[in-house]
């Protein structure tokens, strides 16, 4: 997606600009599969770093190896700032990532994400609660997992 319909993809659930950004920023933690940035790396010039893009090429094909994992950023382990930081190197892994990073509205926030960890950790655990408070399943509507990768 691009920037504004990540914005209106967030509004539509109640949530804002900061809240998209914030959240975004769990993607400090883990991977994802080669199928989700090829597009990125091969075919996007302007928004990516060169070198980072030829890194990723290395164990992402242009054609096959769709499950090939890389990290979302560098500490995939650590909630850290380093996806933001990445951003504005442009070495965002995914497209609608780098798209808070890209001239848009949501600069300003990535700017200050990257350089102040306990804003972040603020604003994404205020988020984290708005978002958990959307249509929440009570009573018999849910299940809770002790396992979710698993069905109860």
């Amino acid at each position: 997606m691009d920037l504004s319909s990540l914005i209106n993809n967030f509004k539509n659930q109640g949530l804002n600009e900061k809240d998209l950004v914030a959240l975004s920023g769990g993607h400090t933690l883990g991977f994802a599969q080669c199928f989700t940035f090829r597009n990125r790396i091969y075919n996007e010039t302007n928004s990516i770093d060169s070198k980072f893009a030829k890194q990723r090429q290395s164990s992402c094909p242009r054609t096959g190896g769709d499950s090939n994992l890389a990290p979302l950023d560098q500490t995939p382990s650590f909630f850290d700032t380093k996806y933001f930081i990445n951003l504005v190197a442009k070495k965002g892994l995914l497209h609608s990532d780098q798209e808070l990073f890209s001239g848009g509205r949501t600069d300003n926030l990535v700017n200050t994400y990257s350089t102040n960890p306990w804003i972040f950790s603020k604003d994404f655990a205020n988020s984290m609660i708005k978002m958990g408070n959307i249509k929440p399943l009570t009573g018999n509507q849910g299940q809770i997992r002790v396992n979710c990768r698993k069905l109860n």
